[in-house]
């Protein structure tokens, strides 16, 4: 039975900064130590990325100045309930939205998925989902939490499951990342590094065994895999602080993942039927440019990770929700053939190592009116 993802939207606040103004603004939060100054220079310089949102509006309100001159940063609670506060409306808009591009009405979704580490509260944000959206009471709620930048693929795995057990089902699953309430001012490497790469944005995709319609394009989701970078606990974790939740993020990741990667993922390709030449569309989740360099290299790669470096540098790393972004390029290129081998890839604490193989389906005419009077049920097949 195929499953299918019918239609990913993705959003971010309307705030948005230029990498530059980020980096003066944390030059001066820190300017009293000369190596964070440098450190924050080359960091920045090197970072890839051009524009990052935030639901931060006024750095110098979220950011009190102590009485020695330093940054006063808020506690965890404060930036907990400023997620709160700024994340429902963020769920339930890209639900909406994605149930619109798929022509999903309120009372066909039967699952909701929604995933976050950036913040936590109850009723969740898929409770508030089906009461803001007006979902059947009968809808079942999951949520996926803390576990970080690999999580969609946690999220499309479980959509995957319930639809091959239920072949009628239509999920949806949604993803919200406020990175930026997190900032840490400290003047350790790690820090630097997050400050200057994690943004804020979330994305919707609505997942069913549902064959596509004609009118629009989609992703047959064909293989899903998890592995383990053995060895690399410590290199990136994800951790509840005093002040804000706190990322270990080694600098030898980059490596790290450029040495074991290629090995890890020919058995699953393999498994598919797929080579690493044969990929036609790589989605890779672009935690850093560094990381993306030796992605590209150890995979041998020729300029393939256009989509992942522009979502990059556009929109910084958004967390979970970023290699969505990714796909979403993919989906709606226009230029992107039908038939092409997508491979999607993402990593977070563990070192945890996610992968997604799919095929694109392309829209074989224009003028879509909304899947859901398009598409043709199935119970087997794909």
């Amino acid at each position: 039975m195929g499953v299918y993802v019918h239609a990913i939207e993705c959003a971010v606040p309307p705030a948005g900064y230029a990498q530059g103004y980020i980096r003066d603004n944390m030059k001066r939060w820190l300017g009293r130590s000369p190596r964070a100054v440098r450190l924050i220079d080359r960091v920045y310089r090197e970072s890839g990325i051009e524009t990052r949102h935030s639901v931060i509006r006024d750095r110098e309100a979220f950011f009190c100045e102590a009485a020695d001159g330093t940054a006063a940063t808020p506690s965890t609670r404060e930036r907990n309930e400023m997620f709160t506060a700024e994340s429902k409306p963020m769920f339930v808009d890209l639900a909406r939205r994605a149930m619109a591009s798929a022509g999903v009405g309120p009372r066909e979704v039967t699952h909701v998925v929604t995933l976050s580490c950036t913040g936590f509260y109850s009723p969740g944000p898929h409770y508030h989902i089906v009461q803001g959206l007006g979902l059947r009471p009968t809808v079942q709620r999951y949520h996926l939490g803390f576990m970080g930048c690999f999580a969609a693929f946690p999220a499309l795995r479980l959509a995957r499951t319930i639809c091959q057990a239920e072949p009628e089902a239509v999920v949806l699953a949604v993803s919200v990342e406020l990175c930026t309430l997190h900032v840490q001012l400290a003047e350790h490497l790690d820090a630097i590094v997050a400050d200057a790469i994690f943004a804020d944005g979330g994305a919707a995709a609505v997942v069913s065994a549902a064959r596509p319609g004609r009118d629009r394009s989609a992703l047959r989701i064909d293989h899903l895999a998890p592995t383990l970078v053995p060895d690399s606990e410590s290199e990136m974790a994800w951790t509840i602080g005093e002040r804000g939740f706190e990322m270990v993020l080694s600098q030898y990741v980059p490596r790290i993942l450029e040495a074991n990667v290629r090995p890890m993922i020919e058995p699953t390709l393999a498994a598919a039927g797929w080579t690493v030449d044969q990929v036609d569309r790589w989605a890779i989740h672009p935690g850093g440019k560094l990381i993306l360099d030796k992605l590209e290299s150890s995979l041998g790669l020729t300029d393939g990770l256009g989509p992942s470096r522009s979502v990059l540098r556009r929109f910084g790393n958004m967390s979970s929700a970023t290699v969505l972004f990714v796909l979403k390029e993919i989906l709606e290129d226009v230029g992107a053939g039908d038939g092409d081998l997508v491979a999607a890839m993402a990593f977070g604490p563990g070192l945890t190592v996610e992968m997604g193989l799919m095929t694109r389906l392309a829209a074989r005419s224009a003028g879509a009116s909304g899947v859901r009077g398009q598409l043709e049920r199935t119970g087997s097949g794909s």
